[in-house]
């Protein structure tokens, strides 16, 4: 019954969120789904930004905010639902073949799917080198960064590296929902820092 409830509320917030945030200007024009533009809302982030904080939760619900990791680089790959295919391959790719290689750096996964269903997601699947986070309680990751796909609920694909101070030295908004991030320029940014 309880997870009905907040299955309802973050539907009802989804609704209204989306009438109250602006068009990310930065990457308007940028992302489509099935052929058609989408529209990002939230403030948008560009590189060599400090990258705006934000609060999401784990698994049990505990908030995780960009400050629980001060002094250390941070990945942060978004993904729609990880209950999806493509999602699913973004997600095990930085688990298996990413996570080993950068010790030093923080793997993060982020998505809007309840943490119910990510829990489930990264049992079934093994995940267990990156930490995956919900924005469905307050939908600040996607207004901060501009990712918050209107009328979906979701979160648009992309991939982001903070350096230690947590500035944005790099940037991939995705261009079709439907394909995986360039992992070889991810790599290669993260071998620089």
């Amino acid at each position: 019954m309880n997870k009905v409830i907040i299955l309802a509320a973050a539907l009802i917030s989804n609704s209204i969120l989306a009438i109250d945030l602006p068009e990310n200007q930065i990457d308007m024009g940028k992302v489509s789904a099935n052929g058609k533009p989408v529209t990002l809302l939230g403030s948008g982030i560009e590189l060599g930004q400090q990258a705006p904080n934000f609060k999401v939760v784990d698994g049990s619900f505990v908030p995780v905010t960009l400050d629980s990791f001060k002094d250390k680089a941070v990945l942060i790959s978004v993904v729609p639902s990880l209950d999806t295919g493509i999602c699913s391959l973004q997600t095990k790719h930085f688990n298996e073949k990413v996570a080993d290689e950068f010790k030093d750096i923080v793997m993060l996964t982020i998505s809007a799917d309840l943490p119910f269903a990510q829990k489930r997601f990264c049992q079934a699947e093994n995940i267990d080198k990156i930490q995956t986070l919900s924005d469905s309680v307050w939908h600040d990751f996607g207004k901060n960064y501009g990712l918050y796909i209107k009328d979906m609920g979701l979160l648009s694909r992309a991939v982001l590296i903070l350096d230690k101070t947590h500035k944005v030295v790099y940037k991939q908004v995705v261009e079709n929902l439907a394909t995986e991030p360039n992992y070889d320029s991810v790599i290669e940014k993260l071998k620089s820092l």
